[in-house]
């Protein structure tokens, strides 16, 4: 399948890769099985996309609320991010892309996050894509940690209420340094945001498709990314 115009290719894709226990349950399988196959399609997902030529790819990987889960699918999510990015270095390093991570970070594992930070010490030089993996993240979480740092800047003085504006607040996030979300993609056709980056996707181009995330391919990659350079986009305005 290729682009329809490969000049208009969106800068930032986020992704909300859903479906993986649903894929296990069509197949009797247990959950674990269908993230295993989950980090298939990530893997697959990232390469397209440094193929292609998006400069930011940020996957939804593990919420805020995926805590509550049973504690050993919880434990297996952390074992299959390690191997993950154990696995990825190579390919990352020989590709240019750079690897970070928003979210509450503290609240993984220890050995996860001597891994994590590994990982991006080793490509922080890398400049060619950026993948972003959203880890113990939220984005009410994300605003309200945004509004404590600004209120602290207030208690000290540094500023008054009168100087908040949007852009402080954008510099406040977790993805200060980051483009906003051009298009973003939710596999396994629930039409909802689930605290995803509830701020930056302001005027985001929303892809939902029934396809469950294991099953989410190179062709229905590059098709989201077709059905987006199909669409105008006017940002509250007109083309007049």
């Amino acid at each position: 399948m290729t682009l329809t115009d490969p000049k208009r290719l969106p800068k930032h894709v986020a992704i909300i890769m859903d479906g993986n226990g649903r894929w296990a349950k069509k197949r009797s399988m247990n959950r674990v099985h269908g993230h295993q196959k989950g980090a298939e399609a990530t893997r697959e997902v990232v390469k397209t996309s440094r193929e292609i030529g998006i400069p930011w790819l940020t996957l939804y990987a593990f919420s805020e609320e995926n805590w509550k889960r049973p504690k050993h699918e919880v434990k297996t999510l952390m074992a299959l991010l390690k191997r993950f990015l154990k696995s990825e270095l190579k390919e990352m390093r020989e590709n240019g892309i750079r690897l970070q991570s928003i979210g509450r970070i503290e609240k993984l594992p220890e050995d996860t996050r001597e891994i994590l930070r590994d990982i991006m010490a080793k490509t922080a030089s890398n400049n060619d894509m950026v993948l972003t993996l959203a880890l113990s993240y939220g984005g009410r979480q994300e605003i309200l940690d945004a509004v404590r740092k600004i209120a602290r800047k207030i208690e000290s003085q540094e500023m008054t209420a009168n100087e908040i504006s949007e852009q402080l607040i954008s510099d406040s996030l977790y993805t200060a340094d980051m483009p906003d979300p051009d298009l973003l993609i939710r596999t396994s056709g629930e039409n909802r945001i689930s605290n995803f980056l509830l701020w930056q996707i302001e005027y985001t181009e929303i892809y939902v498709t029934p396809t469950l995330w294991p099953d989410f391919d190179r062709d229905e990659y590059l098709a989201a990314i077709r059905d987006f350079q199909k669409r105008v986009r006017r940002f509250g305005g007109t083309l007049e």
